[in-house]
């Protein structure tokens, strides 16, 4: 377990968070109503970071402090929005707490982020709770209580993370446009995303930019259509940054200016420059302004009512009902691009990305069955969790709706291989679900902490395999995990083994895996799929 973040950790941990808000950024879109709902959160967080992971890719700073410091100064000029300000902010002042470091504990974390959050507060002119300055304040300061008793980086993040969830829930009560919509803060889920990306690098599961959902996250929407673009009060979001000039006007002057001239002010002012963020109606008085204090560098201004306008038109789009074409039609529930090929091949109209630790919404299953053109829509859900998701969508649209209550991916594919477009509804059912019946479903997945699992402790690092969702080995060799699997498979005397193998799986690893299954099971045929899973190494299909 690592007990120190140098420079190099703490840029992957970057680099990750990065890749995760980039994965969301429209899920975090999707929720942004406050201050304005003009649906741009999740992207403007995901540029700003990626701003940082950019310099420290390019700079591999080996200090804590330099990497730190590189990640602020990136961060900052390349922050964007309300939320892309604040989260630059809040690690502008972890960077001032690590500016020395070579490397940091978890305590030094914790009193950093600490530093981070009343950075931000200082520089929000008028602090509202329930956004990301409330998640960001809770979990840093519970990490820093439970620091003190334990100051492993993993444990403290953990803390922090799980803190942040708790508060991300919360959010919906405590700002009255949040509860008026239903949703939680989309700046507070950016953050959530953001720590759970770096634990993710700091626990040696790097999350890279390979597209898809990679957090389990409520998948509430808001309804953009319920706001009326009139209600946007001020409706230029206006961003820039100003080179300090040595004869420049007093910055404060300029901030006494900016408070009258428009909301949701945000201001940082430095000994070098100083960045703003405001939403006004005059963007070009404020920026006249803003050059009485030094050289204008980076300008940015753009138009809410029309993005709240764009949401509202794209939201009515992602709603629309295809009318049948067909009588049958299939949507899957699955992840991992070799996955989906195989579902598509066997038919599959619709795909909806989701599977362990990354659960779909009914909403999701819903706007996947109105798009499938059939008047009879099969959903596989594919895990056991997903199954009453999709089960909600049958008295919510006009299309029938049969649920085939699939607990895998290899249950689905059976199933769905036994699918006759020429038969009646009742006898593909019934042969559905006797074909996912007689699969056998192999997993091998890795522990990232110390757990319990059917009974028996498990540690962090310890890789696992599991058969029918039973555990039936773990050990930090990842070969006999394999082969305890197989070996167990081998009892079923099946005919068929597919082997999907998942994402940072080389085909070589792969191949020697496939061999451990033909020596355990010679009486099987054997085949191997380049599934691009994520969370398990590898997904087995036994019949």
């Amino acid at each position: 377990m690592v007990e120190r973040i140098d420079g190099a950790l703490f840029s992957r941990m970057i680099v990750s968070a990065a890749a995760a808000i980039e994965a969301e950024r429209q899920a975090v879109n999707e929720l942004n109503v406050f201050p304005v709902p003009d649906g741009d959160t999740g992207t403007n967080m995901s540029l700003t970071i990626s701003a940082a992971a950019a310099e420290l890719k390019k700079s591999a700073p080996e200090a804590l402090g330099q990497a730190a410091g590189s990640a602020a100064q990136a961060l900052l000029r390349g922050a964007r929005g309300n939320s892309g300000v604040i989260l630059s902010l809040l690690f502008r002042g972890f960077a001032r707490v690590a500016k020395e470091l070579p490397v940091m504990d978890g305590l030094q974390w914790a009193e950093a982020m600490r530093e981070g959050v009343q950075t931000a507060y200082g520089a929000v002119m008028k602090p509202a709770e329930g956004t990301i300055l409330t998640v960001s304040r809770v979990s840093s300061e519970e990490a820093y209580e439970f620091a003190q008793s334990n100051r492993s980086p993993d444990a403290v993040l953990e803390t922090m993370l799980q803190s942040a969830q708790r508060a991300l829930a919360e959010t919906v009560h405590q700002n009255p446009v949040l509860q008026a919509a239903g949703v939680i803060d989309a700046g507070g889920r950016g953050w959530v995303i953001i720590l759970s990306g770096m634990l993710a690098a700091l626990r040696g599961q790097d999350v890279v930019s390979s597209g898809g959902e990679v957090i389990d996250a409520p998948r509430e929407k808001a309804q953009f259509g319920s706001f009326s673009t009139e209600d946007i009060k001020f409706a230029y979001c206006t961003e820039f940054i100003v080179t300090r000039a040595k004869k420049g006007r007093d910055p404060r002057r300029l901030q006494a200016f900016l408070e009258t001239a428009g909301d949701s002010l945000v201001m940082l002012d430095d000994a070098e420059l100083i960045k703003v963020h405001i939403h006004t109606n005059h963007p070009g008085k404020v920026l006249e302004e803003a050059l009485f204090c030094g050289a204008l560098t980076s300008v940015k201004i753009e138009n809410m009512k029309e993005q709240h306008s764009e949401q509202v038109v794209r939201q009515e789009e992602t709603h629309r009902k295809v009318p049948p074409s067909k009588k049958y039609g299939f949507v899957a529930v699955c992840a991992g691009t070799g996955v989906e090929a195989v579902f598509r091949d066997l038919g599959a109209d619709e795909l909806v990305s989701g599977g362990q630790t990354m659960n779909p919404s009914t909403e999701d299953i819903l706007r996947a069955v109105d798009k499938t053109p059939a008047e009879v829509v099969f959903v596989l859900p594919n895990n056991k969790n997903i199954i009453l998701a999709a089960e909600q969508c049958v008295p919510l649209t006009d299309k029938m709706v049969v649920v085939i209550p699939t607990k895998s991916i290899p249950q689905g594919i059976s199933a769905q291989l036994a699918f006759d477009p020429q038969a009646e509804l009742s006898d593909n059912r019934e042969a559905m679900e006797a074909a996912m019946s007689r699969v056998n479903t192999g997993h091998i997945t890795y522990a990232a902490r110390d757990s319990q699992y059917d009974g028996r402790d498990i540690a962090a690092g310890d890789h696992m395999s599991l058969l029918d969702g039973a555990l039936l080995f773990h050990d930090p060799d990842r070969g006999l995990a394999v082969r305890a699997l197989a070996s167990q498979m081998a009892q079923k005397n099946p005919s068929f083994i597919t082997v999907f193998y998942g994402e940072g799986v080389s085909s070589e690893e792969a191949a020697a895996t496939g061999a451990v299954f033909e020596q355990e099971c010679p009486g099987a045929e054997v085949g191997l799929i380049n599934g691009g899973q994520p969370v398990y190494y590898y997904l087995v299909s036994a019949e």
